[in-house]
């Protein structure tokens, strides 16, 4: 059982979970990939004759700014301004995502204009990108001293869920009646809100150097790169987010494969979404009362066995029946992962080493949706939607199996533990 915490502590815990709460929210709407227009762009696109192939193309290059997140780590760990690392770099960024989508929802998209859609989208993607790397790093800053970053991940997962079970309503509502400029209004006035809290909330004592210099900051953030638990972790993640049965590939086969409309699609993602808070929840509250090896071993189970019910959607009683296994089951091995990745960057460099893991899982993201959009594609015309839906399942379901060949790398986290204080800071006790 964990140990209780003094009235002090449980206050300043409330005090931080509220703040991360409100700020991953705010990211879980304003997000252009995966938050409130990601369906609105997919269908605007699809109105203009792209294919899963192309959709999928469209997103990966469009989450580009995902895929570097080290880039922002570095500059947010070793480049104050103002002399702060975390809050001015969060209120530069999230002012950008607020001026891209204002711009985004102000300038007239003409019939086919996907180049233009993407030089407009670009912006607040890297905005929300730049200020998740800010945003993890102040988690791990506020989380490791008073061993709650379970806790937080939980709290901030289950806030982008929770923003997922609005927006997937609201984005196949939105997109059913060709209103894609309002969802750029209201991802605009997300970004502003996340902008105060910035500018009004967030507390950061002015910057200190890096311990023992930046030839020792480096030899941390290498001692951490090099580490067992971080190389295990980072391979875990691109094994378990490789899904060439993506949302691109979900969004075709469900709208025109399976015929299910705009709306329904919407719903599956709420209903995904609703899962994914429901797990956050979860782990909050087993993440220092379980076993590390059972919930790893557990939760690729489980992600397996969610992977694979995707073979039986046929309709909407079906899909909405098999999203909230597969939302519960992949949030909860997601956190399971990230809360160890947490538990082990050394807060002088969290954002960078925190950034690469996460950059990791962005570009298995990425890349699956190209991958599968370029395989469904073209497996239509020889085998049928059906049929290369369900090789894709297959694909997505074995490279979740590979992860138990990373399960010993992990399990050296008994033999080698966190990074020592010669290296970089401690880390949170094994639960």
């Amino acid at each position: 059982m964990p140990p209780e915490q003094d009235p002090t502590t449980r206050a300043q815990t409330r005090r931080l979970a509220m703040l991360f709460a409100a700020l991953y929210f705010v990211q879980g709407i304003a997000e252009p990939t995966e938050g409130l227009i990601s369906q609105p762009v997919r269908s605007l696109l699809r109105s203009w004759g792209y294919d899963a192939a192309g959709i999928g193309t469209f997103i990966f290059f469009l989450s580009l700014p995902w895929m570097v997140k080290p880039l922002y780590g570095i500059l947010t760990d070793f480049v104050p301004v103002l002399g702060m690392r975390r809050k001015s770099w969060l209120v530069i960024m999230t002012a950008a995502t607020a001026l891209g989508l204002t711009v985004l929802w102000l300038v007239p998209l003409p019939e086919g204009a996907s180049t233009l859609l993407f030089v407009l989208l670009f912006l607040p993607t890297l905005g929300v990108a730049f200020t998740d790397v800010v945003v993890d790093a102040l988690m791990v800053d506020e989380g490791q001293p008073r061993k709650i970053t379970g806790t937080l991940q939980s709290v901030g997962w289950g806030a982008i869920y929770t923003a997922a079970i609005l927006t997937g309503w609201l984005g196949g509502w939105l997109s059913e009646r060709g209103l894609q400029t309002t969802g750029f209004l209201i991802c605009a006035l997300a970004a502003a809100g996340s902008l105060l809290l910035a500018w009004f909330v967030v507390k950061e004592p002015p910057a200190k150097p890096v311990e023992g210099s930046a030839k020792g900051a480096a030899r941390a953030m290498w001692s951490a790169a090099k580490h067992p638990a971080v190389i295990g972790v980072g391979a875990f993640l691109f094994l378990v987010n490789f899904s060439p049965f993506g949302s691109s590939v979900r969004y075709i086969h469900m709208t025109e494969g399976l015929g299910l409309g705009e709306e329904v699609y919407g719903k599956m993602v709420s209903v995904q979404a609703l899962a994914s808070v429901v797990a956050a929840g979860t782990y909050g509250w087993i993440c220092r009362r379980v076993p590390f090896k059972l919930l790893l071993h557990g939760s690729i189970v489980l992600t397996v066995v969610s992977t694979l019910m995707w073979l039986f959607a046929a309709d909407e009683a079906s899909v909405l029946t098999i999203a909230p296994f597969y939302g519960f089951t992949m949030m909860l091995v997601s956190l399971v992962q990230l809360d160890m990745a947490a538990r082990y960057c050394p807060p002088a460099v969290a954002a960078t080493v925190f950034a690469l893991l996460m950059a990791l899982c962005n570009q298995a993201v990425s890349l699956s949706e190209v991958v599968g959009g370029t395989f469904y594609t073209s497996w239509i015309d020889t085998i049928g939607r059906q049929p290369s839906f369900e090789r894709l399942v297959w694909v997505g379901a074995v490279f979740t199996g590979v992860c138990w060949v990373v399960v010993p790398f992990l399990n050296r986290l008994e033999d080698h533990g966190p990074p020592s204080d010669a290296d970089g800071p401690g880390s949170e006790d094994e639960p």
